[in-house]
């Protein structure tokens, strides 16, 4: 009897790291059901979010390319029939390659969104008229 007294821990000394075993495993249960829970109310699967994201990525990289590309190609060719018909080689295509190089990078600043498009009405897409952007 005054062996129990005396002790200040458990009888069994191992039982306190079984404590810590079963806190640590209901840990994880908690843990795995709080993902579970977390997807469930997701609704969305992370794989196919990434696969996504990243075909919208390749999406916006080909149209961006192509709307650059179409500029410059325009640009050339018209310079060359210019070039031809005329018979002002190599100016007109100098010129016009120049300007289709311009066309095409401001092709690619309106798709991003960061030129304002403007309508046929002379207004912006943010209300204003064009020549007051200009001030």
């Amino acid at each position: 009897m005054d062996e129990k007294r005396g002790s200040d821990g458990p009888e069994n000394p191992g039982e306190s790291d079984g404590r810590e075993a079963g806190r640590s495993e209901s840990l994880d249960v908690r843990r795995q059901r709080l993902d579970a829970e977390l997807l469930a109310r997701r609704k969305v699967d992370p794989k196919k979010t990434s696969n996504q994201e990243a075909a919208n990525g390749y999406a916006l990289a080909v149209k961006l390319s192509s709307e650059f590309i179409a500029g410059v190609i325009v640009g050339a060719l018209l310079g060359y029939l210019i070039d031809k018909f005329m018979g002002t080689a190599p100016w007109g295509m100098i010129v016009f390659l120049l300007l289709g190089f311009c066309a095409g990078v401001l092709n690619v600043l309106r798709s991003t969104g960061a030129v304002a498009q403007s309508d046929s009405t002379g207004r912006n897409k943010a209300g204003g008229r064009e020549e007051d952007d200009r001030q």
